[in-house]
């Protein structure tokens, strides 16, 4: 595995329904062998707003040449 805990990773995929989209940066929260991650996402402020259990082909490192952007997320009450 090429990932370890709390690695932070790019989302290579929007997932709709979990309202991601590509680009957005998440934290790995655990590892699920053999190819598995599950992924945290996370508001501005720290609130999280999706916890997805992903393949490790649906994220990316994050590169040194990556910048960071904000959006809106419709998060639910």
């Amino acid at each position: 595995m090429e990932y370890s805990l709390l690695d932070t990773v790019v989302l290579n995929c929007d997932l709709r329904e979990h309202g991601l989209k590509l680009g957005d940066l998440g934290t790995i929260v655990e590892i699920c062998e053999p190819d598995g991650i599950e992924v945290e996402f996370v508001t501005a402020l720290g609130r999280t707003c999706a916890l997805v259990t992903l393949s490790v082909c649906n994220v990316r490192r994050v590169a040194d040449s990556d910048l960071v952007n904000v959006r809106r997320f419709a998060l639910s009450t």
